[in-house]
């Protein structure tokens, strides 16, 4: 497979790996090397770059959606950012002959452990620290917000899922994940009013919609930032 660099009418330039194939079409993908081409053996480098050019909006499409979907590596040091109800904060770690608990003051999480560069139990404790903040913030949510649904209060669950933010069961069990406490305020709330509207409706009907807008009523903004923000609470954990 070689590199190339594929010339844009503007004189920018999108590199790209190119392997010859016996085969007779031209085959694009986007991988995390960026993008591939799988061409036929006899075709000429003009002829080839010429029909990748007649296909460079839905190219430039794809990497731009690549680039949006790459998380950045946290590195679990003192002074590395963090983020709490939508504001970002310090992670300040520090020598200590034993393991002490996490401290939280003024806009800083203060951890204290006998190796400072042990970037894994940094991230455990850290991880441990939100998981439990997050049960007692959730919770009260959860609990206001299911008064004025006028529904019980529902047993609330922690959850560690990378592909969704909450859910409810038949059982009137609500798991939200963690990585929610990261995110400002309005966007919690939008998403537990989001799973104690299916106490009402199990479902995303008009029905259920309704139910969201009566205890939550600009659910779509918020919807649409919490897409935007998503990247950014994966940083962790």
């Amino acid at each position: 497979m070689s590199a190339y660099c594929l010339l844009l009418p503007d004189g920018s330039r999108i590199p790209y790996r190119l392997e010859l194939r016996p085969r007779k079409t031209i085959g694009m993908r986007i991988s995390v090397e960026g993008l591939i081409v799988h061409a036929p053996q006899r075709i000429s480098q003009s002829q080839l770059e010429q029909i990748l050019l007649s296909k460079i909006n839905w190219i430039q499409r794809k990497l731009e959606t690549r680039q949006e979907r790459v998380i950045e590596t946290m590195q679990w040091r003192d002074g590395a950012n963090l983020l709490l109800l939508g504001n970002t904060i310090k992670l300040s770690v520090k020598q200590h002959n034993h393991s002490r608990a996490i401290a939280y003051r003024a806009g800083v999480l203060q951890v204290a452990l006998p190796g400072v560069e042990d970037e894994l139990a940094i991230a455990r404790k850290v991880l441990q620290w939100y998981q439990k903040q997050a049960l007692t913030d959730f919770g009260r949510r959860i609990e206001l917000l299911a008064a004025k649904l006028d529904v019980p209060t529902p047993k609330l669950f922690i959850s560690n899922a990378r592909t969704r933010w909450g859910s409810c069961n038949s059982k009137n069990e609500i798991r939200l994940s963690w990585r929610l406490l990261q995110a400002p305020p309005h966007i919690i709330n939008y998403v537990t009013a989001h799973e104690l509207a299916h106490l009402k409706e199990m479902n995303h009907s008009v029905k259920f919609w309704t139910v969201v807008e009566r205890i939550f009523p600009d659910y779509r903004n918020a919807e649409q930032e919490l897409k935007s923000l998503a990247k950014k609470l994966y940083v962790i954990g």
